[in-house]
């Protein structure tokens, strides 16, 4: 038998998306090769789920076109059954496809026994059979109910009654099904749309594995910077670039390094240039004017004189004409200074309150919530809290901010500043626009000197909306800006990466390792965590009674 053909790429042209006045997409093109898996990455809201919908075939362009395998599997936020399916139908739909190959291959073997193979009919049969045992062998046909098996347990449901209806599952659970159904199938192509929401380390680096196995082209959407490194051949970052999307080979690590390098070379451009402009404007202002100094003629230079300051002028006007036209050229086509990175602006170096304790803990409890024995947090502190779901992660934080009460001793240094990034937030005034608020919780001399726009958490277009308007990740950005433009001397961020783009997520990362002021963070992000270079507190149900110091 002939060598199985390797499944088609998935591919993508000049692609034109535009929702009302907003054009999301324009002139967007990609190619997902065979064993290739493409992450997208960028902003929220530059496209990714939109440019994964035009993939699918779920949305149609203005323009463009899409070449795509005839089995692709989509994963987006919605399953397509109602609450009153159960578990079962879920996988015998996700099923079906290897069950008909099986079913077909019994009928056209029998089909094929029956027939002589003098008939005429036999070679069409041997043909048909050779066909669907082709496919059955991509789709690992024989090994589906096995995989689905693995598939459950490896996502955490495994012990799950099949007859359970979708409708008593979390918004978790429905997740990671409609995840296992699309792996059982194997479709010639995936695309993923956010893979790890739901899934703790355990099941995000099992679907890495899954992924890494997969024949056929993956295109995936994720904020997972982790998963971005395990899982990723090459990146797509879909934030405006002046030639369009850029594509990098390689993982995260790799596309870190990358971005890194094209940083160095952009701020050594703009640095030349800005020298080159400064020489260029003194050359034409000053320096051509001094090749002949505002002398008279000696008595013996007068013969010549006339001769020579003509000669002299002229040089003069040509040099002059020459440094304007370069300055011209270059002040039309500059290159514009790099974005500052994220970084907090501490109004005052630490000063004397940058030594001992800010706040202490002793034999701490909130009910069901939270068991902390001893804790303390000192002013330069670094700390990052982790746990499962339930572990008391953001109660711990509430705590330390003085927002829940708690049995138990808990100390506070007078005068302590304290802000804190919550996990959903919300403003006073949902009506105010966002520049309003910004400069209502800062004050206006404090928000003149550090501008919103500056941190690179908001974008010019979004200042002039009503908080209550924009999206729950712009608000969560908005409080972030305000926490980064005056720095508290606790800073407690919950989750703080979720709703940031992978670079804001690396940029915060590196503005939390500097400058005064204590940091306890809880996190889940597997990237943060494995990176982070303070200390940690890992924290365990309440009921199992630890200590921390």
């Amino acid at each position: 038998m002939s060598n199985p053909v390797p499944p088609p790429a998935l591919l993508a042209h000049d692609l034109v998306r535009t929702f009302g006045a907003r054009r999301v997409l324009d002139g967007v093109s990609l190619t997902a090769s065979p064993g290739h898996r493409v992450g997208l990455i960028g902003e929220n809201g530059v496209g990714k789920s939109t440019l994964l919908r035009l993939l699918a075939g779920a949305d149609e362009p203005e323009s463009g076109s899409v070449t795509r395998p005839a089995d692709v599997g989509f994963l987006h936020q919605e399953m397509a059954f109602d609450a009153g399916s159960t578990i079962a139908d879920v996988l015998d739909d996700a099923l079906r496809e290897a069950r008909a190959d099986l079913a077909e291959l019994d009928r056209l073997s029998a089909l094929l026994a029956r027939t002589p193979q003098s008939s005429p009919d036999h070679t069409a049969l041997l043909a048909a059979y050779g066909g669907r045992l082709e496919q059955a062998e991509e789709r690992e046909t024989w090994d589906a109910d096995r995989r689905a098996a693995v598939l459950l347990t490896g996502l955490g449901l495994g012990a799950l009654e099949h007859g359970r209806t979708l409708g008593s599952l979390s918004g978790g659970q429905r997740g990671r099904l409609a995840l296992a159904a699309l792996l059982v199938r194997r479709p010639s192509a995936l695309l993923l749309d956010e893979p790890t929401n739901h899934l703790d380390d355990e099941a995000a680096a099992f679907v890495e594995e899954q992924l890494r196995g997969m024949p056929g082209p993956v295109v995936i959407a994720s904020h997972d910077r982790a998963f971005l490194d395990a899982a990723c051949t090459d990146l797509i970052d879909l934030d405006p670039a002046v030639d369009g999307p850029v594509r990098y080979g390689g993982d995260y690590s790799t596309y870190l390094t990358e971005k890194r390098a094209e940083r160095a070379r952009w701020e050594r451009r703009h640095a030349e240039e800005q020298q080159e402009l400064e020489a260029l404007r003194r050359s034409a202002d000053v320096t051509a004017r001094m090749v002949a100094p505002d002398r008279g003629p000696r008595d013996n230079e007068k013969m010549g004189y006339g001769l020579r300051a003509g000669r002299v002028q002229s040089q003069i006007a040509r040099r002059v004409r020459n440094a304007s036209r370069r300055l011209d050229e270059l002040e039309r086509n500059r290159i514009g200074e790099p974005p500052p990175p994220l970084r907090f602006r501490y109004t005052s170096p630490a000063g004397p309150s940058a030594e001992g304790t800010l706040v202490s803990l002793r034999g701490v409890r909130v009910p069901g919530r939270l068991s902390i024995d001893r804790l303390d947090v000192s002013a330069t502190e670094r700390l990052l809290v982790t746990g499962g779901n339930g572990s008391g992660k953001s109660t711990l934080l509430a705590v330390l901010a003085g927002a829940l009460a708690a049995e138990g001793e808990v100390g506070r240094r007078p005068g302590l500043t304290v802000g804190m990034l919550t996990q959903d937030t919300e403003f006073a005034r949902p009506d105010r626009t966002v520049r309003e608020t910004y400069e209502k919780a800062l004050g206006f001399e404090r928000a003149e000197a550090v501008p919103l726009v500056s941190l690179g958490l908001m974008h010019e277009a979004d200042l002039g909306k009503p908080v209550g308007q924009v999206s729950a990740g712009q608000r969560r950005r908005l409080a972030l800006a305000v926490l980064t433009a005056r720095p508290p001397q606790l800073l407690l961020l919950d989750e703080p990466t979720n709703h940031l783009s992978p670079r804001l997520c690396d940029e915060l990362e590196e503005a939390l390792g500097t400058g005064p002021g204590a940091v306890v963070l809880a996190s889940h992000d597997r990237w943060l965590r494995r990176r982070w270079q303070g200390g940690e507190l890992r924290l365990h149900p309440a009921g199992e009674d630890r200590s921390a110091g």
